[in-house]
């Protein structure tokens, strides 16, 4: 699979680059985003318990927003390369999930015992940056390699909490761009972002619980991004 993908990617960056070039816009640009964005993540919490891997509980999420980013590239022939990060923080989900448990247990006596619990849970990504490498002259193929910071934010019942995680991810897209005025150029694409799986462990475990909880979640985004921008 890896093969074919190269394969095209290889295929892709010879067409594009022999193309009539209808951007002469060579040097060094920076410029500003606006993208409708998709994101979608799915994920399952396992609970621990004092001998083994317990209850699992599972959920996908999406959220659908406008994102703005600020960007730098420099652009040679049909080759650019260029950095973008987008400032401020962005919910996974557009809710807080809650979710509301009952518990049973026997104890060493005949004594039954019933705890209920609230678990509340949410998280965003913070820290965004893309480094990316876009091949073709006015129609453009786009890779890149992405880092960001996922933040928990949980109010769980059971006592367990959980850290933020650093994940990266590969983009690839395809675009347009042109010039405008003296120096101005536009550019017009869409992309998708696969992320690594998240895995995490709760720093505290349950009361009466030996093993720590376990939360697994997988996180894609989808972006239509229009950039406006100026190059020397």
């Amino acid at each position: 699979m890896k093969k074919v993908l190269l394969s095209t990617i290889a295929g892709m960056a010879l067409l594009l680059g022999a193309e009539k070039s209808a951007f002469a816009g060579d040097g060094l640009g920076i410029g500003v985003t606006v993208a409708g964005t998709r994101i979608s993540a799915s994920g399952t919490e396992t609970e621990g318990t004092a001998t083994a891997a317990g209850e699992t509980n599972s959920t996908s999420v999406n959220n659908s927003l406008f994102l703005g980013s600020i960007f730098a590239e420099y652009t040679h022939g049909w080759l650019t390369v260029g950095v973008e990060h987008i400032p401020g923080d962005a919910s996974v989900s557009d809710l807080t999930h809650t979710r509301n448990d009952t518990e049973t247990s026997v104890t060493s006596t005949t004594t039954e015992t019933t705890t209920a619990r609230t678990q509340t849970a949410a998280a965003k990504v913070d820290g965004h940056n893309t480094a990316y490498l876009e091949v073709g002259n006015a129609a453009y193929f786009k890779a890149g390699y992405v880092e960001m910071t996922v933040q928990t934010d949980e109010s769980l019942g059971t006592g367990s909490t959980y850290g933020d995680v650093d994940l990266n991810g590969v983009l690839i897209g395809l675009g347009y761009k042109g010039d405008f005025g003296g120096g101005g150029f536009y550019k017009i694409e869409g992309t998708y972002t696969d992320y690594d799986s998240l895995s995490i462990t709760s720093g505290t475990a349950r009361t009466g619980v030996t093993n720590n909880n376990k939360v697994t979640a997988d996180l894609d985004v989808s972006q239509l991004k229009l950039g406006l921008g100026y190059r020397f």
